[in-house]
């Protein structure tokens, strides 16, 4: 899906964490493992995924909270001090901890902008959800090169060359 480069906010329930993203997201992901089915007490989770540099926290306090995932890497949740709303995520895929930021589509001001790009671990959703047909899924994960756009590639390449990894 082609988005414009643009500024969007977002924030958590009672309105004490407030952040401003200046980018297109890298890919929008609705996951349908079991692990986000726990963490989020929901069938998924629907992430937009930033350059961590890109997302800039301007009110409020978060807590990082590590949690557990399927593949034993762990993900930190990071939710506003006073609410407990998880607004983004931290995935210590590949050593990519703090440069890549999946925030909580729903805690944007306008969610709308941003509809999944790929369900993800669609093996595993909940019967009950019904996928529209022309949407993009995969039963686990994918190749990065087949799914994310040439942009999003050379974006997560700049990131990789920074960490010095590689994992796309």
């Amino acid at each position: 899906m082609n988005r414009q480069s643009h500024t969007c906010e977002g924030g958590c329930t009672c309105g004490h964490v407030r952040y401003q993203v200046n980018s297109e997201p890298l890919i929008v992901h609705c996951c349908h493992c079991r692990g986000c089915q726990k963490n989020s007490g929901s069938a998924f989770a629907l992430n937009a995924l930033f350059e961590a540099d890109r997302v800039k926290l301007i009110s409020g306090y978060v807590e990082e909270i590590t949690v557990p995932t399927p593949s034993g890497v762990g993900q930190i949740i990071a939710r506003c001090s006073k609410c407990k709303v998880a607004v983004w995520s931290n995935y210590n895929m590949g050593g990519l901890k703090e440069r890549i930021r999946f925030i909580r589509v729903g805690t944007l001001d306008d969610p709308d902008q941003l509809p999944p790009d790929v369900h993800i671990f669609t093996g595993s959703k909940q019967p009950w959800v019904i996928l529209p047909k022309e949407d993009r899924r995969v039963d686990v994960f994918y190749d990065f090169k087949e799914i994310w756009t040439p942009e999003s590639i050379e974006r997560l390449a700049k990131i990789e060359e920074r960490a010095g990894i590689k994992i796309s």
